[in-house]
């Protein structure tokens, strides 16, 4: 278990992602954390250890990583996994068979599938609503067996947002763990704990890391008892990240501030193109005024992202746009310095089926873009090119 020290909390953001968790290693002085390649730790006698068993517990490049994304977050404890899957699978053991968990249904592809295809096997429930209504929310709290609300905001792909304090206030009043998807975000555009939410979850293959060079998930949590839990499903279960990836999101973390303002403002720009070319009701961007939930984006967040979507109309037109991009890529993920464009249809959702995604409005035709921190004046001639040329 990982623990931010108090007078870290004192220093802003951009201060606390280069230093927090981390000092000077004691033997050569190394400013950079060291990787500790090791899967087990000499003990001083019987029964005698500095702290250090297995590696599967506990590693101290693991750990700086932990304290460093706790701080982000402005909670206490940090906890880092192989996969942001694994992150949330391990968050799902902390219900039990017969437990219902309450979800934004509209979610990354693999959250559903995890849920709807794996869990459901050993007992869990799932109730997926329309988290930005409020009211929607506090309905499907009825039964009694809820323990668990989940949201992601803003959403893959449809950049829907969920006003978090007032599902946090929710959560409480039922008793229930109100858990945060911020992998679009990021700490520093939103900080869900500081808004009420009880567990706070990335997969830090995106922008935490922001290299395209690693895949890895976390989870930052306040209260003591919760985390004594998360921390014997993270060693019982084993969803651990080995040394070299917990060293690489470290080192992303350290430009992170810098890197989303980046996209933030190249985010920002491309919307904007976007809407004058295809008309403002179908870009999805909470930092377009024409957002319906624009006012709760500049509410809730300190900056809108680079995550865009678009309705291109199409199959033919999303294929249009898409092949003749050069700069921005086709290709999975997002969050990385490259910029990247995806069909959610046939990638990061074809697993949710088509008549759920049709509901929803994924449609063929829609378009997501993860804009990455290339010159912006490139980004958007690489755009008039792929629509026009």
């Amino acid at each position: 278990m990982s623990r931010v020290l108090d007078s870290d909390l004192k220093y802003a953001l951009g201060t606390r992602a280069i230093h927090a968790g981390q000092r000077p290693d004691p033997t050569s002085g190394a400013i950079m954390t060291p990787i500790y390649q090791t899967s087990t730790y000499a003990q001083d006698a019987l029964g005698i250890n500095r702290g250090y068993e297995y590696a599967r517990g506990k590693n101290p490049t693991r750990e700086a990583l932990e304290r460093n994304i706790a701080s982000l977050e402005g909670g206490v404890h940090g906890f880092a996994y192989s996969s942001g899957m694994g992150c949330l699978d391990s968050i799902m053991k902390l219900f039990k068979s017969g437990d219902r968990i309450v979800c934004t249904n509209n979610l990354y592809g693999g959250t559903p599938r995890l849920f709807d295809r794996i869990l459901v096997n050993f007992g869990l429930k799932f109730t997926y609503v329309d988290t930005r209504n409020l009211q929607d929310i506090e309905d499907a709290m009825a039964g009694g067996d809820v323990r668990g609300l989940m949201i992601e905001t803003p959403t893959n792909p449809l950049m829907w947002l969920t006003d978090i304090a007032g599902a946090a206030e929710i959560a409480k009043r039922h008793e229930v763990i109100l858990i945060v998807d911020n992998t679009f975000a990021s700490p520093v555009l939103q900080r869900p704990l500081e808004l009420g939410a009880d567990i706070v979850y990335h997969s830090t293959t995106k922008y935490l890391n922001g290299h395209s060079d690693m895949i890895g998930g976390c989870a930052v949590v306040r209260d003591d008892n919760l985390a004594t839990r998360m921390q014997f499903i993270l060693n019982s279960a084993g969803a651990v990240p080995g040394p070299f990836d917990a060293w690489l999101v470290l080192r992303g973390t350290k430009t992170l501030h810098l890197r989303m303002a980046a996209h933030d403002v190249n985010g920002r720009r491309v919307a904007a193109w976007l809407a004058d070319r295809y008309g403002a009701e179908r870009v999805a961007y909470p930092g377009l005024p024409s957002h319906p939930q624009h006012e709760l984006a500049k509410k809730q967040m300190k900056g809108f992202g680079g995550m865009v979507s678009v309705e291109t109309g199409s199959r033919n037109a999303a294929a249009k746009l898409m092949n003749g991009l050069k700069v921005f890529t086709i290709a999975e993920s997002l969050g990385g310095v490259e910029s990247l464009v995806n069909h959610p249809a046939s990638m990061t959702h074809a697993s949710v089926p088509e008549e759920r995604r049709r509901d929803l409005g994924i449609s063929e035709g829609l378009v997501r873009f993860s804009v990455g921190v290339e010159d912006g004046d490139d980004l958007l001639a690489d755009l008039e090119h792929a629509l026009t040329g």
